[in-house]
């Protein structure tokens, strides 16, 4: 290995997969320095700054950088296609660039122009028989080709959320298990016990930190769908109501946050009291308050409601039917596992 080598690999990453990391890893073997040039375009499925992240976390020894500016794809799209990419990559490696690493044609004429050496890894995706194109048609059935943190991209998240004891976390254990997935537990509810305490002011922001670091954990190891105990809807009504004011940035958080599917539990079971639940006359208030609020954001729901086995089969055939998957318990004959799909 030169002491002064540097190489450079071009790509979209959209979105990263096990063929681009044995790229880098093949890289990082033959020089001393790497650069990564993540070309993005806004009307792309997947944003050019998460793909950025993406690769600055799994390529922690090479230096990861983002040309988001419109650029020409092909040779015939523009007339000075080479010159408008050459000068584009001289801006991150303006001097000093010895190898250009592709797994494409076009590496051998990018690399003379560039005045570096080629070097073409895995051509025929012969190591990693896979594509970005052919992720994006089917991430689940191409999963075992991502990483943790961009397949996490791809789970379908499904929210519960409504009044206090109306069966949400039980609800989100019973749906993880059926369908052979993770589930998040309501961050707040465990940061108190710890403490021992009723809500400050000052939890919340640790709290809103709390939960979407939890769920973003959990949704690495999902399989296909994540189930989520309450979400910062929850965060903002009690705060509103038991402290008289939440954040704005929570709330703004909390409108950003996109789930793909949101069940609103009813409160048409016994309640379960604890110290954390103080208000058991007014489970219909905070349930007509949850509805407000998610309606106000433009949030879509669907209502839960039934005891025991009748509840759990309602939310689980919403479930299926929202991401057309198979329910493991549904009684129809043929029904698989998604796990095992």
């Amino acid at each position: 290995m030169e002491s002064a080598s540097h190489g450079l690999i071009l790509g979209k990453f959209l979105p990263p997969h096990l063929g681009h990391l044995r790229l880098v890893r093949a890289a990082m073997e033959t020089v001393r320095r790497v650069t990564i040039v993540i070309g993005a375009l806004p009307t792309e499925p997947i944003p050019g700054r998460l793909r950025l992240e993406w690769m600055r976390e799994l390529c922690p020894g090479a230096r990861v950088e983002l040309l988001d500016e419109p650029m020409p794809r092909e040779p015939r799209d523009h007339p000075e296609f080479w010159e408008l990419w050459t000068r584009a990559l001289r801006r991150f490696v303006p001097s000093g660039l010895t190898h250009v690493f592709t797994s494409e044609d076009y590496g051998d004429e990018l690399a003379a122009r560039l005045g570096a050496r080629h070097v073409c890894v895995d051509r025929a995706r012969a190591d990693v028989p896979v594509s970005g194109t052919a992720i994006r048609k089917d991430p689940w059935g191409l999963g075992r080709y991502l990483p943790a943190v961009v397949r996490a991209h791809f789970v379908k998240r499904v929210v519960l959320t409504g009044a206090e004891s109306t069966g949400k976390s039980t609800l989100a254990r019973q749906l993880a298990e059926r369908f052979s997935t993770e589930w998040v537990p309501e961050f707040a509810r465990g940061y108190l016990e710890a403490r021992g305490r009723f809500v400050q002011e000052g939890d919340l922001g640790p709290i809103a930190a709390g939960q979407i670091a939890a769920e973003n954990e959990a949704a690495r190891r999902a399989n296909r769908v994540l189930f989520v105990d309450t979400d910062l809807h929850a965060t903002v009504i009690y705060g509103i109501h038991y402290l008289g004011r939440c954040p704005s940035w929570i709330a703004r958080l909390a409108r950003r946050r996109t789930a793909d599917l949101r069940l609103l539990c009813a409160p048409d079971i016994p309640f379960e009291p604890d110290w954390q639940r103080p208000a058991p006359h007014r489970r219909e208030f905070f349930h007509a308050w949850f509805r407000g609020r998610l309606e106000a954001d433009g949030c879509a729901y669907t209502e839960v409601r039934g005891v025991g086995a009748g509840r759990l089969d309602g939310a689980a055939a919403e479930v299926a039917a929202r991401f057309a998957i198979d329910d493991p318990g549904s009684p129809r004959p043929g029904s698989r596992s998604p796990a095992g799909r």
